[in-house]
């Protein structure tokens, strides 16, 4: 059976208003019961028992993670994936609106499930666990979990203003440590090797090659250990940077360089270093026109005001996704404040009534997007073309 896209939407529409209660008390108890990156074990089993009671056949775990899961209904070509996020934050619970907005995707995907047949294709609602830490869909992407997918798409919460797009910065995450040897700090120091100066010397010479970067490359870092008393030399120290840039090809550069800091600080100070990555390398998000100005039909249609993309600050690990399909992230404010993600003020606003209202928002201008990149072969051949080549 064939449909058209008014149809289409008008019965998306009829699905989500139906299941909107069921999705805001399932965004509401994520915010009461927050589970930490990795630990989501309750919220799933809530989520999966949802989307199988009304159809979709449930893959769990999925790539070997224990909380990631595949639910799949419809078959064939074209393949959408809708991305759920449900981790909370330490001290925070829920200040970056997973709860909302991996309830969005759980309603898209309950919108959709009476579409999938006449449609045609597959729609594959797919929890990605720990975004707040090692980023799951890094390594959901390296094995090929998303290779072959018309389109991945989830919205993230933000506060104040809606946007097409996130940009996103290429992203390491390293720890450092230096090794040296203790004595007495005022007896015998010139005994010992002092493995914090050799991490004071890493972080003022990561300062001094800020100079020689692009203005939108950053280095930040952290001491985590840096000795166990003021009278003994300390003979181990510990800290951690994240290196970012706009591009995957700069930023292996500029985390060569940084790691040369490292071996400079400890030839430097006679001690010894070595590093090893503490969290997945997250690439760029590949900007993908047509998919945004898909989006930005969307929102028009639905009457939500939109801001151009802005420059990239942060990162993601749909940066990944990005890179092995045509993957979007559009940005819906669940509140009118402008807060920060990541703040008290933002986790507040999670379960008000305007983070309700985006909840069903979001919810249908993600099934709109399926439902577009599904029926409309032309533009979801024109969001492949963006994808580089692997």
């Amino acid at each position: 059976m064939s449909i058209d896209y008014s149809d289409a939407v008008r019965r998306l529409d009829d699905g989500i208003e139906r299941f909107f209660p069921e999705a805001k008390d399932l965004s509401d108890w994520m915010a009461a019961n927050p589970e930490l990156s990795g630990e989501e074990f309750k919220t799933t089993d809530k989520i999966v028992q949802l989307l199988a009671k009304e159809g979709y056949d449930v893959e769990r775990p999925y790539g070997g993670l224990p909380t990631a899961f595949k639910a799949s209904c419809g078959k064939g070509d074209p393949k959408v994936a809708v991305m759920v996020e449900c981790d909370a934050l330490p001290g925070l619970g829920h200040g970056c609106g997973h709860c909302v907005h991996g309830s969005m995707s759980v309603l898209a995907g309950l919108g959709l499930i009476g579409l999938a047949d006449d449609l045609g294709g597959s729609i594959h609602v797919i929890g990605t666990p720990a975004e707040e830490t090692d980023g799951a869909k890094c390594s959901m992407a390296e094995s090929g979990l998303f290779d072959g997918y018309d389109l991945a798409i989830m919205i993230h919460s933000c506060g104040g203003f809606n946007t097409t797009a996130f940009r996103s910065l290429a992203m390491d995450g390293y720890r450092f440590t230096f090794k040296g040897r203790a004595s007495h700090a005022a007896g015998a120091p010139w005994e010992g090797k002092n493995a914090l100066n050799g991490v004071q010397l890493m972080f003022h010479a990561v300062d001094m090659l800020r100079q020689h970067t692009i203005p939108e490359a950053r280095m930040h870092g952290v001491f985590d250990y840096g000795g166990a008393a003021p009278n003994i030399v300390p003979d181990r120290a510990v800290c951690r940077f994240e290196f970012r840039a706009p591009t995957r090809s700069y930023l292996d550069g500029l985390t060569s360089c940084c790691l040369d800091c490292a071996r400079g600080a400890a030839l430097a100070t006679g001690t010894e270093v070595s590093w090893e990555k503490f969290e997945s390398s997250f690439d760029e998000m590949i900007p993908n026109q047509p998919g945004e100005s898909m989006i930005g039909e969307i929102y028009s249609e639905l009457g939500i005001p939109f801001d151009p993309p802005v420059d990239p600050t942060g990162s993601t690990d749909v940066g990944n996704v990005s890179q092995r399909c045509p993957a979007l992230q559009p940005l819906l404010a669940i509140t009118s404040d402008r807060y920060a993600l990541h703040t008290v003020e933002f986790a507040e606003s999670v379960t008000g009534p305007e983070a309700h209202e985006a909840l069903l928002l979001g919810a249908k201008v993600i099934g709109r997007a399926v439902i577009k990149t599904i029926l409309d072969r032309d533009l979801a051949e024109s969001m492949r073309q963006v994808i580089p080549k692997k």
